[in-house]
């Protein structure tokens, strides 16, 4: 059976956003009502997915706007998320942001336990590492496993991040602490093939991953995970008109990240990485047509990563449970999610956003926004390996495993751009709350088919 996933989480959705807690008695501004206490929305987690089971669950998004002289830019920000698959995958998620718990810093924390039953992985390098569609594909002639390019992983977080004001105007420092304890494994085949009958059944095979760690080009020291601290630290510059969704401005984060030895991770793995990420945002037609966009880097500017780390992409404010890429909803739209992986990554999106419908409902404002988008992005530091030559010729078949080859594993073609294009659907409640659909497909087959995404927020 090919896999699926039902998403059903549209329906529903306006009665789901749900009432304020104290409501506003003051004269709409314009058009708007101008929002204080709390307020706000929810959705539930509905889906379905062959291997992993059926999804449920919900979140929750709280925003304080106070007696509403800070409106629309709230006070607190308090995310709830609890969802599970059946077959053991889930979120467990509390995010707390504000700019008035501490005066004069704005104090941002997050705790999360996530669990991936089929966390993906493709190997090094981007393009330097083959993908074969087939393989995961169980309706295709060279079908070997749908988790063929998964493993195992387990993640509890815990980060703190502090941002104050420089005496120079709009700019600001920034640093943060974060613990993390990653448990990496190969894909519990016996847990997924519960209640699977015949050819719905997952073959019992060594994944990518397995064989990785086999080649040895996964130590066995990282093979597992670790725990790891990262303490951070930079600058910000920030002259948004609007945080959710500007119309005019900057915003621009330079941020080193450490992890010490003493810290969890070990001597070998100690490292330091840098990331800065610029975005800019325009105003073509006002309160109606944006345009934005985003460039980033991150790199290993010291030390060795291990490779559950690498598609970690440094932020001081987390938009969903993860930042991770390049590949998947967070960066590359539309290319497979871990795609391109390296030491050093560059990126960048492209974006028009479109207020196109503007109401009010359930005594709240709303908004209706369509955007189109163009991402791109490569490795520029190649992860550094050992391919192991010798293991790729001599491997030995083991229950139904199929043999191939290591010109099957590492591809002869250089790294280049990566290139996806798409559109989305935003609905928004009092500028805040922002239901996101985004729909992206990648211009080389390479990167896969295609992906959806549906979350909360605009990418950046």
């Amino acid at each position: 059976m090919k896999r699926r996933t039902i998403l059903l989480t549209i329906a529903a959705s306006f009665l789901l956003f749900g009432f304020a807690v104290a409501q506003s008695d003051a004269e709409p501004k314009k058009d708007e009502k101008v929002k204080k206490g709390w307020n706000f929305g929810g959705l539930p987690v509905v889906s379905f997915d062959s291997d992993l089971g059926f999804q449920y669950g919900a979140l929750l998004n709280l925003f304080n706007y106070g007696d509403g002289s800070t409106y629309p830019q709230f006070k607190h920000n308090l995310y709830l998320e609890w969802s599970r698959f059946t077959k053991g995958s889930g979120i467990n998620r509390i995010f707390f942001d504000s700019k008035y718990l501490i005066p004069g810093i704005r104090f941002t924390s997050d705790l999360s336990y996530l669990t991936d039953k089929t966390y993906d992985f493709y190997g090094y390098n981007g393009y330097e590492a083959m993908y074969n569609a087939e393989w995961p594909d169980d309706e295709a002639a060279g079908y070997m496993s749908r988790v063929f390019y998964k493993y195992d992983r387990k993640l509890f977080r815990y980060t703190v991040d502090l941002q104050g004001k420089l005496p120079m105007a709009n700019f600001g420092w920034a640093a943060g602490v974060g613990f993390y304890d990653y448990k990496v494994g190969s894909v519990d085949i016996a847990k997924l093939n519960e209640g699977k009958e015949g050819t719905d059944k997952l073959p019992v095979m060594r994944g990518l991953y397995d064989h990785f760690i086999n080649a040895g080009i996964i130590s066995s020291k990282e093979a597992k995970g670790s725990f790891v601290t990262y303490v951070k630290a930079g600058l910000v510059y920030d002259t948004r008109d609007n945080e959710p969704n500007p119309n005019k401005g900057m915003w621009t984060e330079a941020v080193f990240a450490y992890a010490p030895s003493f810290a969890g991770i070990g001597k070998k793995y100690e490292h330091v990485k840098f990331s800065i990420t610029h975005r800019q945002y325009f105003t073509i037609v006002p309160e109606r047509l944006s345009f934005a966009y985003r460039v980033g880097y991150q790199g290993t500017i010291a030390g060795t990563t291990p490779f559950y780390l690498q598609q970690n992409l440094t932020t001081l404010i987390l938009r969903g449970s993860t930042s991770e890429g390049l590949g998947g909803g967070k960066s590359l739209r539309g290319v497979i999610r871990n795609r391109v992986i390296g030491d050093g990554v560059a990126y960048a999106n492209l974006e028009l956003r479109w207020k196109f419908w503007k109401f009010q409902f359930i005594n709240q404002n709303f908004y209706i926004s369509l955007n189109t988008f163009v991402d791109g992005g490569q490795v520029v530091t190649p992860i550094k390996f050992n391919k192991n030559s010798a293991y790729w010729n001599s491997i030995t078949l083991q229950n139904d495993e199929q043999l191939f080859t290591e010109a099957q594993v590492f591809s002869t073609d250089n790294e280049s751009l990566h290139l996806s294009y798409g559109a989305g659907l935003r609905i928004v409640m009092n500028q805040n709350f922002i239901i996101a659909v985004d729909h992206g497909r990648p211009t080389d087959k390479r990167d896969g088919k295609s992906g959806t995404y549906i979350g909360l927020n605009f990418l950046f």
